[in-house]
């Protein structure tokens, strides 16, 4: 089991303390030093749909130039999360072929229950 995010992310370290907590082991991959591929992010979105993977409400969505947000698809999307980790949810928790956005601690309860 691999999470996925940075280390400095507020939500990252939430959901490493609760898997540390309950004993869960799993690997962490940080994407800014680490490294990210086209090939997981498609992965990631063949499984969740780039929508729910793409965070437009992140700064450095905000941050894009005007054409870079404008008319975003499926592919504009992931190549825009390649170029640019920080626009993906996290953390992205996976297991064998399971992927979980986000961290909500009762998500996870339910999701290792």
């Amino acid at each position: 089991m691999t999470l996925y995010g940075i280390k400095n992310c507020d939500t990252v370290r939430k959901a490493r303390k609760w898997l540390e907590a309950e004993k869960i082991d799993y690997t962490f991959h940080d994407f800014r030093e680490d490294g990210l591929t086209t090939d997981m992010v498609n992965q990631w979105v063949s499984t969740v749909g780039w929508e729910v993977l793409f965070n437009k409400r992140s700064t450095s969505f905000r941050s894009l130039n005007d054409a870079d947000k404008a008319d975003i698809t499926q592919d504009k999307a992931i190549a825009l999360m390649v170029e640019h980790p920080t626009l993906i949810k996290r953390p992205v928790l996976v297991k064998q072929n399971n992927i979980l956005i986000g961290f909500k601690a009762e998500q996870y309860q339910a999701w290792f229950a």
